[in-house]
């Protein structure tokens, strides 16, 4: 399994983290605001299970090769390592905190290839962090979120003799913009959309910075300021570091590239003014300011500053356009001998919202589904732990980026479903469990504020259920996931984060394939088209629901694909709100297929206005619908 974790960069907003946790002990302290996204550089691995060790290799940015290094999976052997600050400190950490709250084996990690700046205010150490993380959490399939890794990867760097602050792991959100929010112990992120592609520039200043003089001097004005100095370095990352983060939000999602780069400027300004007197020896920073103030540049940039914890480190400028862009790297490179990295925040749809069809009544699996729905039938999943299909299907979407996930219910399982996803169980038996399921039942709840339910009165077809989330999903995309299938991905990504992805990287509507054989298309909808990238990336020509093996053989076939092997639906789509559109003239004018309001025709007529991508998934789905295809589900699932 492959993984890439890429750098940090704080935009706007540095030394908040640490400063809005002041706010536990001083209330009047203002919360921390930052603005960071992740680089377009970074860590690249491949990842395995170990039986008994953790075993790290590492590629340095200059191409050299540490290890393989060896650390028994053990608390006190990781714990020793973490605590030593060696080179491989960062992993030990955060592998001793997963051992600690997770039943895990070992894990391989090989760091083939580091294309990220070490120590440049990039948060290397960080990427270092959330790559173990993420790695174990994929490896063993945890289910943790993105927050989730990126509080383990936290927790693992603290017990390491670095002194990160929250912000550090914000890497984990790859190389989208969050806005995150620091209120004493409590994080909020926020992601931020781009009105406009903005095109950065990095530079490695290659000079001397003490990151922890630094730190240590301004954390000397917290949490009570005693004098003048200290009080201007609170007033810097309180309140004014909350206007200009918020404006320069507002910029961003404008793609006002003029007023961000004066933001830039301004919250240089401020810093230098306020933040240096508190520790001149390492602020005052002659290089940072003599590469923000070469002249040669002005007439290519909107405006620049200095990164991370300031200092002669590096810096950044916001270029005027891609060309321009390119023009910086290349005066800093040949004038000043300075190294750059160029960093693109580009514009893309978001999709923030989930639909799961839950209001079925299962009738090919009655009498079992007169006990329960069968979204809620159990599935023993990889780690022993036996979930109901319906959560793994909702721990998907919130690992994939959703931040609220609807599901259709019938009226009368609406309380069954709602105690399951915002009930604590009894105390009595609350008490009963291990600690890792009383973990676990807090996480619950904590899952439970991501979701809502709709009623579907009556249920006639898949196209009507998906027609009455249509208030509360207003005019964005959104992501559907069929509720009687279960999902595992085979590669790092999720398979809904697959389909956002390419979503976001085209702005059409998208959906997900696989390959299947002649003789299984009579149970599935199939698709066909031109492939855009061979064997993975397809424009959708048409669809046909449950085709004859005749109808496929002579329309549906592609080039590529095996002998009498077509294209079938994954069952997740990324869907335009478009589709409401033509849902709403079909129940009108009571277009029905098979006596009900089908959901396939509609897609073909959104394909047919607006375009269908179709994008090979690497991963695998399981039916639960029917009895034999659910017994084999509990078999492949949990050993597949």
């Amino acid at each position: 399994m492959k993984i890439f974790v890429p750098g940090r960069i704080c935009l706007l907003g540095e030394h908040s983290d640490w400063a809005g946790g002041y706010r536990r002990i001083n209330a009047d302290i203002e919360k921390g605001y930052a603005l960071i996204t992740g680089t377009n550089q970074g860590i690249h691995a491949e990842v395995e299970a170990h039986p008994s060790a953790l075993v790290l290799t590492s590629t340095t940015p200059d191409g050299v090769r540490h290890g393989p290094y060896e650390i028994p999976m053990n608390p006190k052997a990781l714990l020793a390592e973490a605590e030593s600050g060696s080179y491989w400190s960062y992993a030990a950490g955060v592998a001793y905190q997963i051992l600690t709250h997770y039943r895990v084996r070992g894990l391989v990690i090989n760091n083939y290839q580091t294309d990220l700046p070490i120590k440049k205010g990039l948060s290397s150490s960080a990427a270092i962090s959330v790559l173990t993380a993420r790695a174990f959490n994929r490896v063993y399939d945890l289910k943790m979120t993105v927050r989730g890794e990126m509080e383990m990867a936290y927790q693992g760097e603290i017990t390491t003799p670095s002194r990160c602050g929250r912000m550090d792991q914000g890497c984990a959100f790859g190389s989208r913009p969050v806005l995150m929010t620091f209120d004493g112990e409590r994080l909020d992120t926020d992601e931020v959309q781009v009105g406009k592609d903005l095109h950065f520039v990095i530079v490695d200043l290659q000079a001397q910075k003490d990151t922890m003089k630094i730190l240590s001097q301004l954390n000397r004005s917290y949490p009570f300021p005693r004098n003048e100095i200290e009080e201007d370095v609170q007033k810097l990352l309180g309140p004014i570091n909350r206007r200009i983060v918020h404006q320069a939000i507002e910029a961003l999602e404008a793609g006002d590239g003029p007023r961000l780069g004066e933001l830039m400027v301004e919250a240089q300004e401020f810093f230098d003014r306020y933040a240096t007197p508190a520790c001149p020896e390492e602020l005052t920073a002659p290089v940072l300011h003599r590469v923000l103030s070469y002249e040669a540049l002005k007439p290519h940039i909107w405006g620049g500053k200095g990164v991370g914890s300031q200092g002669d480190g590096t810096a950044q400028f916001l270029a005027r356009s891609a060309d321009d862009q390119q023009a910086v790297i290349e005066i800093i490179e040949r004038d000043l001998e300075l190294s750059c990295l160029a960093l693109t925040l580009s514009t893309g749809p978001k999709v923030r919202k989930a639909v799961i069809p839950a209001a079925g009544f299962g009738t090919r699996l009655f009498p079992a589904s007169k006990a329960t729905k069968k979204e809620l039938f159990p599935v023993v999943d990889r780690d022993g732990i036996a979930k109901p299909a319906i959560l793994l299907i909702v721990e998907e979407a919130l690992d994939a980026g959703i931040d609220e996930v609807i599901i259709i219910v019938q009226e009368e399982d609406l309380d069954e479903f709602e105690s399951f996803f915002n009930q604590q169980v009894s105390i009595e038996n609350y008490n009963k469990l291990p600690p890792h399921f009383q973990a676990y039942s807090k996480r619950l709840l904590d899952i439970g504020k991501h979701v809502r339910f709709v009623i579907q009165r009556n249920q006639e077809g898949l196209g009507h259920a998906v027609y009455a989330t249509r208030e509360i999903i207003g005019d964005e995309p959104f992501l559907l996931m069929l509720g009687d299938h279960i999902y595992r991905s085979d590669s790092e990504r999720s398979c809904a984060r697959q389909l956002i992805d390419v979503y976001q990287q085209h702005g059409i509507s998208t959906l997900g394939l696989r390959r299947t054989p002649a003789e299984m298309l009579a149970s599935f909808g199939t698709a066909t088209g031109i492939w855009l990238e061979p064997d993975t990336l397809l424009n959708v020509t048409e669809f046909a629901e449950k085709p004859t093996v005749d109808y496929a053989r002579t329309n549906l076939r592609m080039p590529g694909l095996g002998d009498d092997e077509y294209l079938t639906v994954f069952g997740q789509y990324i869907i335009k709100p478009a589709l409401f559109n033509y849902l709403e003239e079909h129940i009108e004018h009571n277009v029905r297929e098979r006596g009900e309001f089908q959901l396939t025709s509609a897609l073909d007529r959104l394909r047919q206005e607006d375009g269908f991508l179709g994008v090979i998934v690497e991963g695998q789905r399981f039916d639960i619908g029917q009895p034999d295809y659910y017994l084999q589900t509990l078999q492949d699932f949990r050993y597949g």
